[in-house]
């Protein structure tokens, strides 16, 4: 049911959410938290005994003894459905916590910390990597494409790192829901109050993760004038 989530989790789609706006549309719906914790625990206790599961492997009894199920912690979910005619092609978002239907995929956190989950949304956020990915998706982006698109590699020395960790952090941690994340990247919550410093915020990302890819100015130039036919790229 739709409506009153104070003890519900809410039940999010694809479209309940957009870049850097995890409210952006409606919850597909709620669940009942007792139901849902005692079934979520049931089944990661038999994947991390499956070896083709994300959780292969993972101490399932440390998860579920510190609240660290997906369903109670921001995670990094895209949408499935997209197509090259959108102004963008990879719409990722660190949701809040929630059940997620199979139209948004999640990635699960193994191994890293915080600081990695979010230079990781930050790459997936750019214009650089979904330039990269409208070469391969049509009409779903699913993980057999997912996995294969190329993301630079974190080195926690590097200053253009760093900032790409504060960056996506701030423009991820909007509000109380994710106190606890941005504690641990170490941001504050709800830090961007205007569009102006979202919109600053969001080319400042652009160009670090240009950056960390290693594009040329005339590469840059290239892939913003050939991003998306019709739109002053300049």
């Amino acid at each position: 049911s739709v409506g009153d989530y104070t003890r519900d989790l809410p039940v999010l789609k694809g479209a309940s959410f957009d870049l850097w706006t995890p409210d952006a549309g409606t919850p597909h719906g709620s669940a009942d938290t007792q139901i849902v914790h005692d079934r979520v625990v049931k089944k990661l206790r038999r994947q991390v005994r499956t070896s083709s599961s994300a959780y292969h492997g993972m101490d399932a009894e440390a998860m579920i003894r510190d609240g660290r199920l997906a369903c109670q912690r921001p995670r990094i979910a895209f949408r499935d459905i997209t197509n090259q005619t959108n102004q963008r092609t990879v719409i990722a978002a660190l949701v809040p916590p929630a059940l997620l239907t199979n139209k948004a995929p999640f990635l699960v956190r193994r191994r890293g910390d915080t600081a990695a989950e979010s230079f990781l949304l930050g790459v997936l956020c750019s214009i650089p990597f979904d330039w990269y990915a409208r070469r391969y998706v049509e009409l779903s982006l699913n993980f057999y494409i997912f996995n294969w698109l190329p993301v630079p590699i974190m080195d926690p020395q590097s200053k253009l790192a760093s900032r790409v960790v504060e960056t996506a952090g701030r423009l991820a941690a909007a509000d109380g829901r994710y106190a606890e994340w941005a504690a641990e990247v170490g941001v504050p919550v709800g830090s961007v109050t205007t569009q102006a410093e979202k919109d600053d915020l969001v080319a400042e990302l652009d160009a670090l993760v240009s950056l960390l890819y290693g594009l040329t100015e005339d590469q840059v130039a290239h892939l913003f004038a050939t991003f998306h036919r019709g739109w002053k790229y300049q």
